[in-house]
């Protein structure tokens, strides 16, 4: 069977997550060798899998229903979705025998009713995950907004007062 690995960090910011790609390149890279699966290409993305639209995810799905590739090692399957349509897309290509495997060195999968069953479930956890941070993120902004702290980044003309956890004005940058 001809694998692809797929390796996907949530953002595209540089300096944020900078390791996370590398050391999934080196785990599954490991995992291929001690599993003796052959593997035909890396695919590296730094997208979130929050919402569909993926470009490089969308070329492996192209090269699975080109029958180019039989299947795919990622390091968990929340690397492949963590949205519902990606998450089905991965399911449905098992269904139709497209997608013939899945590895993931964190947990065992199976092409059968049970396997495609769990990892819905996988996937399910994920956009759980995915939107309940959301949910969680807003919620703290609401809290730190009542208590009359800035919840994001500082504004211009602003700095952090990190000694009581607020902003002050920045005089240079603000002109006062």
């Amino acid at each position: 069977m001809r694998y692809l690995v797929y390796c996907r960090k949530s953002t595209d910011e540089k300096t944020k997550q900078v390791l996370s790609i590398e050391s999934q390149i080196e785990e599954l890279k490991q995992f291929a060798k001690r599993e003796g699966l052959e593997v035909v290409d890396y695919i590296v993305e730094s997208k979130t899998a929050k919402v569909p639209g993926r470009q490089e995810f969308n070329k492996i799905i192209d090269l699975i229903e080109d029958e180019k590739i039989d299947g795919i090692i990622a390091w968990h399957p929340d690397r492949l979705a963590r949205n519902s349509i990606d998450g089905g897309r991965i399911i449905y290509l098992l269904d139709t025998g497209k997608l013939k495997d899945l590895k993931f060195p964190t947990l065992q999968f199976d092409n059968s009713p049970q396997g495609k069953f769990m990892l819905s479930i996988a996937f399910g956890q994920s956009k759980y995950y995915v939107d309940n941070l959301s949910e969680n993120v807003k919620r703290g902004n609401r809290h730190k907004l009542r208590l009359g702290i800035w919840p994001n980044k500082t504004p211009l003309g602003y700095r952090n007062d990190k000694n009581i956890k607020t902003i002050k004005v920045n005089k240079k940058e603000s002109g006062h």
